[in-house]
């Protein structure tokens, strides 16, 4: 469940790509920003119409959407090529530089894709939106003070709406830092606005199984397995947690979910080995 886009290394996302599809990217790491599209006054409460848009920014805005519908198919020199072109159109369009930087970080080009962010910075400062996107590149580096400013900084602003990403990110983050109060108050916030989302539940009742809570980490843990988004990592988990608990029986229920869909899996190997400490 470890998180990628390639850049997400750390995150647990990747066994639910299939799932979230291009949401573990755009979603969890932020990307263009709607209210960015006119560039005009650049006001967080005056609605942008079509009438508003320079014939520029019109051209520069359809290549950063069809450079992240090529980003969606993994297609990373064609989504760049088009970023390019935005840019070339419209040197001023924030989002063009924020998609930059995403694309950059799938390259594992980190220091490309932190001047794409601060250049998306300078044009639009304090874009919640690129801050979560620094943040997230940050944390990646190992920078986990720097990266739990920049996520702070976005949460703050009462007009962002993204906060469920945000603070998964940032539980996420401060998990690898080994910050697990921390990262059990972020992720109960992303929680409380999407309780849906596979990568918040499996991550906090992963968190709270490492702080030895296994009563709670079971609540949330057995919400998703018991659910259609059930994966490998996911009943692995529900396994130990009930293992912990001394419930043979329903160790044994989701042993059997676990041979009978995910039997090639890395977790189906260790079951039976009985590494439960791995």
């Amino acid at each position: 469940m470890k998180e990628t886009t390639d850049s997400c290394s750390i995150a647990r996302v990747a066994p639910w790509l299939g799932i979230c599809a291009f949401v573990a990217l755009a979603t969890m790491l932020g990307c263009a920003s709607k209210s960015d599209a006119a560039g005009i006054g650049e006001s967080r409460n005056e609605l942008v119409t079509e009438s508003d848009e320079s014939g520029q920014r019109k051209r520069a805005r359809i290549r950063v959407e069809l450079a992240l519908g090529y980003l969606e198919q993994g297609k990373l020199t064609i989504a760049l090529d088009e970023i390019k072109q935005s840019i070339v159109a419209d040197p001023s369009f924030s989002d063009a530089y924020s998609l930059r930087g995403l694309i950059y970080m799938r390259l594992n080009e980190y220091v490309i894709a932190e001047e794409s962010f601060n250049k998306a910075l300078s044009l639009k400062p304090q874009n919640p939106d690129v801050l979560h996107n620094l943040g997230w590149l940050k944390c990646q580096q190992g920078a986990y003070e720097q990266s739990v400013k920049l996520f702070t900084v976005a949460l703050a602003d009462p007009l962002y709406g993204e906060r469920t990403k945000t603070y998964r990110a940032l539980g996420l983050c401060q998990e690898r830092a080994g910050l697990l109060d921390e990262a059990i108050s972020s992720l109960l916030k992303s929680y409380a606005y999407d309780a849906s989302n596979p990568i918040t539940g499996y991550n906090l009742a992963n968190v709270l199984f490492k702080k030895g809570d296994f009563v709670r980490a079971q609540l949330y843990v057995r919400l998703l397995n018991n659910s259609d988004l059930a994966n490998a990592e996911s009943l692995w988990l529900g396994i130990k947690v009930e293992r912990q608990l001394a419930n043979p029986d329903a160790m044994k229920q989701l042993a059997t979910q676990l041979e009978k869909r995910f039997a090639q899996s890395r977790e189906a190997t260790l079951y039976r080995r009985g590494a439960f400490d791995e």
